[in-house]
């Protein structure tokens, strides 16, 4: 055994290291959050005003130079609070390509109208649920308290599809009642609006439905009453042997039935609407794009200055708590403003290699990889990964998400890499200018790809086809067209 000295170098990731890889993973959304979160735990930093110049909140200087060194011992002290508060801030002390190497409202007649006094009639309530619907129903249609009370029962057993999902003799056996009488009144909920709500399957479902028209089909109704197997496996020809009709007859039929509804209760869950606000914009000025980054709700931030003059005075665990504090600020403002220019970088990386798709449409996007934008602006591909995450782009063809630019592509005759995006959109377009009696296979349109100078299999062509939900070629020749 013996004592030696070796010199090594290695990646230490400390908390705020972690802090500011975890950053560049953040929406603008996500990124406003944590700032704020910050700003409330971080007695050293603030926000600077939006609107002139505060006197008493003098600008970081020269005090930023005494401040404790960083995290870790190969971690530099950071440089002057002027550069933090005043100008852009150099880049971290550390190298984030490298750290890491894994992978309107339209107004109706009724509220434009000019009146006093808005009618008590006028008021409307918002978001009511499939229970409240029904249970108002329930008590229109009946006053008897048992019967209002099975009612309840059967109705705080639908799903948020409208089904029933609890045995009419557990509901009689819960209810104390005869299993006549919930019947009657599942009868009398599964006349209520919307129609086939209160259905113990599909079938029963779809079978409300065509029987709550006033004249309903009969073909319908009997497919879905005797042929549903034959149905549901889209074999239309055994159901117009079944039923001795033409096929074209049995279509109609078939055309109707898909334009019932499956999940009655689907319109009354809660909307889950999603409002997306891009983190980057790039627009058109002239012949030339331009990337501006959103940093609306963003606070800009500084060092207080009230908390950097108490570092000189305090001593002991008070000083250290500051050290700390003012340690994590400057980190967090370098951080923060790193991934800013890094995000820049990228869209602007973007625009360089898809022009063409900004001038001329999705038929012209490239394929393109990480490692393709990581060269181009000097980072590790994993650290291209991480600033595209969640992260959306407002381009003149519409707002698309940052992932969506990095795909592969298919070789062409010509020499060239067509997008698969762009492939995808071709099989698309010709599925649905196909001749409805005589649709494209896989193969066909593999052959017409190549006639157009793509090399693709069938197998891919297959694949690309279930990725657009589109059915077969078996199956779309007996599919109806929706009118």
């Amino acid at each position: 055994m013996r004592l030696g000295l070796r010199l090594t170098q290695r990646v230490v990731m400390t908390p705020l290291l972690q802090q500011a890889i975890q950053l560049l993973q953040l929406s603008t959304l996500e990124l406003k959050e944590v700032v704020e979160q910050e700003l409330r735990d971080n007695p050293m930093l603030e926000e600077v005003p939006t609107e002139g110049t505060d006197a008493s909140a003098e600008p970081p200087s020269e005090d930023l130079a005494d401040a404790p060194p960083g995290p870790t011992t190969n971690e530099p002290a950071p440089k002057e609070a002027s550069s933090v508060a005043e100008e852009r801030t150099d880049d971290l002390p550390f190298d984030l390509t490298s750290a890491v190497f894994d992978q309107s409202d339209e107004r109706t007649p009724v509220s434009t109208e000019e009146r006093d006094e808005l009618p008590f009639e006028n008021l409307g309530r918002g978001d009511i649920s499939l229970a409240e619907h029904l249970a108002e129903q329930l008590r229109l249609a009946t006053a008897d308290p048992d019967e209002v009370g099975i009612g309840e029962a059967i109705i705080g057993n639908l799903d948020e599809d409208g089904y029933l999902r609890a045995e009419v003799a557990e509901i009689a056996e819960l209810m104390g009642r005869p299993a006549a009488l919930v019947e009657r009144m599942l009868a009398l909920i599964q006349t209520f609006d919307p129609p086939g709500i209160a259905a113990r399957s599909i079938q029963e479902c779809l079978l409300l439905q065509l029987r709550a028209d006033a004249e309903p089909d009969p073909v319908s109704v009997e497919i879905v009453e005797r042929h549903m197997a034959d149905l549901e496996r889209r074999r239309y020809a055994d159901i117009a042997r079944a039923l001795k009709l033409p096929l074209d007859r049995i279509m109609e039929s078939i055309e109707e039935i898909q334009g019932l509804e499956p999940k009655p209760g689907r319109r009354f869950a809660p909307a889950d609407q999603r409002y997306i606000a891009p983190d980057v914009t790039i627009e058109k000025l002239g012949g030339d794009y331009i990337v501006v980054l959103n940093e609306d709700g963003i606070p800009r931030l500084r060092v207080n200055a009230l908390y950097r003059s108490l570092l000189r005075g305090s001593a002991g665990e008070d000083k250290q708590f500051v050290e700390q504090k003012l340690r994590s600020a400057v980190w967090l403002i370098k951080s923060v403003e790193q991934r800013q220019r890094t995000l820049r970088k990228v869209a602007t990386s973007l625009v360089k290699f898809q022009r063409d798709f900004l001038d001329k449409g999705l038929p012209y996007l490239r394929p393109l990889a990480l490692r393709d934008v990581g060269e181009d602006i000097g980072m590790h591909e994993s650290t291209i990964s991480r600033v595209t995450t969640n992260k959306y782009v407002q381009t003149p063809q519409g707002l698309f998400e940052l992932k969506y630019f990095f795909h592969s592509g298919i070789a062409s005759t010509s020499g060239e890499v067509v997008s698969s995006v762009s492939v995808k959109k071709m099989i698309h377009d010709m599925v649905v200018a196909e001749d409805q009696g005589k649709p494209l296979s896989d193969q066909d349109v593999a052959r017409e790809l190549h006639a157009k100078g793509l090399t693709i299999a069938r197998r891919t062509v297959a694949k690309y086809r279930e990725e657009l939900g589109l059915l077969p070629s078996h199956h779309r020749r007996l599919a109806p067209r929706k009118r």
